[in-house]
């Protein structure tokens, strides 16, 4: 089995690359973040042709999250138990969407970006992440066997590796400690980074800004990961991210993580 995430950016503008990305790499699983499409706007019927069901999660031209999966979709969730909200008034935004498939729980997961350091969508961000982190948890600890994927952009870049230049970063959201202890949290509470193994650093990266050139000199971050449950990670063969698919005219700026498990 084959899954994958993968920020694309506006789904309706890519949604040609997604369809060939897929039969490419005979992807069985993607989760994909940043859609920027309602549930009523999404472009299904070549995924469906293809023999994907689609689990989309968006509310207006912000955020939104799907899942499409060839290998069965079922017992579909929308957010997560505690998840915050923002805006005024209050409400709730599309970062997650979760659906099984073939037996794994596969998540769809949109961070917060946090904006700035002392801006309140920092304090949002890290929030939304104890949330996530004291959810996961709590499916463990009912379920240790659980196979479960937690999937996105994580807009975390978790070691000094992850960023081409740390030094740059001193001021920035992203690497900022808070982030880092939220993102380290996750992983102790029993959900491993299954991609670093088999993709180790540095100038490993997954983002790659548009500004300056950035994806052609690889001055990127990585910031996208699949975690996995102990049950998950135990089937995990191989990982890559496809570095290819971030090159060429109208490429998003995420490149997708993919993950190989044992059958």
């Amino acid at each position: 089995m084959r899954i994958a995430t993968w920020n694309v950016n506006s789904i309706r503008s890519r949604i040609g690359r997604v369809e060939a990305f897929l039969q490419r790499h005979e992807i069985d699983v993607l989760a994909i973040q940043e859609t920027k499409a309602r549930d009523d706007q999404w472009p299904l019927m070549g995924l469906e042709a293809l023999g994907y069901e689609v689990a989309t999660c968006g509310y207006n031209q912000w955020n939104g999250v799907a899942v499409a999966s060839r290998v069965g979709l079922s017992d579909v969730r929308l957010g997560f138990e505690g998840m915050p909200q923002w805006g005024e008034p209050l409400a709730d935004e599309a970062r997650a969407v979760a659906a099984t498939c073939a037996g794994v729980q596969v998540w769809s997961l949109y961070v917060p970006n946090g904006r700035a350091l002392g801006d309140p969508h920092l304090d949002y961000k890290l929030r939304w992440l104890d949330a996530l982190r004291a959810t996961a948890q709590a499916w463990l600890a009912e379920e240790p066997e659980a196979q479960i994927a937690l999937t996105g952009d994580w807009n975390i870049a978790p070691r000094d590796e992850d960023v081409f230049d740390i030094s740059r970063f001193t001021t920035s959201t992203h690497v900022s400690p808070p982030e880092r202890a939220a993102f380290h949290a996750i992983e102790r509470a029993g959900y491993a980074d299954l991609v670093r193994p088999h993709q180790p650093g540095p100038d490993v990266f997954t983002y790659w800004d548009y500004y300056r050139q950035r994806f052609e000199r690889n001055r990127g971050m990585r910031i996208d990961f699949i975690l996995g449950s102990p049950a998950l990670e135990k089937r995990v063969t191989g990982a890559m991210i496809d570095r290819d698919e971030r090159a060429g005219q109208g490429a998003s700026d995420h490149a997708p993580v993919i993950v190989d498990l044992a059958d």
